[in-house]
């Protein structure tokens, strides 16, 4: 796997069980945990899942992990090791954290809801509201529709596959380079510089380009950013107080953890990769939360609080190459579970749910080499 695909992680539980890299060892410290309410959880608490968590950060030297998990009315959250691995400070289940790829719920979210109001449909073409932005080499946005923009059979070439991009983001080139800008536009223009990886539809791999254009669609769509859209129909409706799309600014809302890189490969030690501009990623995975505003928002998805039956249908499909900004499979267990996980400089999540909602789940860690999220999901859902 090159070290790009590892930062675009990306859909449901096959994705869940892929490696980044594998850290040296540091101490974990102690952590909290709290519930509210009881628990139907195998009748024995979250025990199991809190256990997994211990044996991540201790086998994979993570500095620290959370979790919230939401079981109907209930919820726990715990945390463990450092949010600071200079002054000790220990992790926090009220941090805020970038979600990286988990972003692509909520632009898709976004999109279908369009849909559902007629103001755009998942069969137009890229041509249709970007004309002339996908052209060239071969790239041709009249054969692309938005649906296999939100599916990623496209057949775009990922922009953080190209090689200038590439060592601005996995090598120390990074550290030098974080506060740069980059407008959708120019991620785009990298991306047509190449030619498609496979005709529209042939196939399914992902990239960030597609979601890149999604974000831009609804722009044009909406007359307003596609971060204002998820604010607007998302993150108010819901109370997601954590919650934030961050555009250029480069800090995480406090309170946060320091965020750790090993630059997906590009780094043989950690480096504090906390502050960021991160344009880079965009509507492909820029957003800012807390892991119980990504329960919340799991749960409210499922229960048809933010989509029309026909569009949540269409979100959850099994067909084809599959669901639209989410994935879905079954555990060990036979437990079916949706979600995404995804990963950006310093910081790894992953949120998944039943498809009634009733049991929804999120991980963070401060740290971008992280290989367990598979034994996470399966220690929730099935211990």
């Amino acid at each position: 796997m090159t070290r790009q695909r590892a930062l675009r992680r990306g859909v449901g539980v096959a994705a869940v069980a892929s490696a980044l890299v594998v850290g040296t060892a540091l101490p974990a410290t102690a952590g909290a945990t709290s519930r509210t309410g009881g628990s139907s959880h195998g009748g024995s608490g979250h025990g199991g899942t809190r256990t997994a968590m211990d044996t991540a950060v201790r086998t994979e030297g993570l500095p620290g992990m959370i979790a919230t998990a939401r079981e109907g009315h209930d919820s726990w959250t715990t945390a463990i090791g450092t949010a600071d691995t200079t002054t000790g400070q220990p992790r926090s289940t009220r941090e805020r954290f970038r979600i990286g790829s988990v972003t692509k719920m909520f632009v898709a979210t976004v999109v279908l809801q369009l849909q559902a109001e007629g103001r755009l449909d998942l069969d137009d073409t890229v041509d249709k509201w970007l004309p002339g932005v996908v052209s060239g080499n071969g790239n041709d946005g009249s054969a692309i529709t938005v649906r296999q923009l939100l599916n990623h059979t496209s057949g775009l070439f990922a922009y953080d596959d190209d090689p200038g991009m590439a060592a601005v983001l996995f090598t120390p080139q990074f550290l030098s380079r974080r506060y740069d800008t980059y407008t959708p536009e120019q991620l785009v223009r990298i991306a047509v510089s190449h030619p498609p990886v496979f005709a529209p539809g042939a196939k399914r791999e992902y990239s960030n380009t597609n979601y890149i254009l999604a974000g831009m669609i609804v722009a044009e769509a909406t007359g307003h950013p596609y971060g204002t859209e998820i604010e607007q129909r998302i993150v108010r409706p819901l109370g997601l107080g954590g919650t934030s799309v961050p555009g250029t600014a480069t800090a995480v809302p406090r309170p946060h953890a320091r965020g750790y890189s090993k630059l997906f490969g590009g780094s043989p030690t950690p480096l504090d990769t906390t502050e960021l501009n991160p344009s880079t990623a965009g509507a492909a995975g820029e957003i800012i939360s807390t892991t119980d505003d990504l329960t919340r928002f799991l749960s409210a998805l499922m229960r048809g609080r933010l989509l029309p039956q026909a569009e949540l249908d269409e979100m959850l499909t099994t067909e084809g190459p599959g669901g639209l900004g989410i994935g879905g499979g079954t555990l060990s267990c036979g437990v079916a579970v949706w979600g995404h996980d995804g990963g950006i400089h310093g910081s790894s999540t992953l949120a998944l749910t039943t498809r009634d909602g009733r049991h929804s789940v999120a991980f963070n860690t401060n740290a971008d080499w992280f290989t367990g999220k598979l034994e996470l999901a399966e220690a929730e859902f099935c211990g």
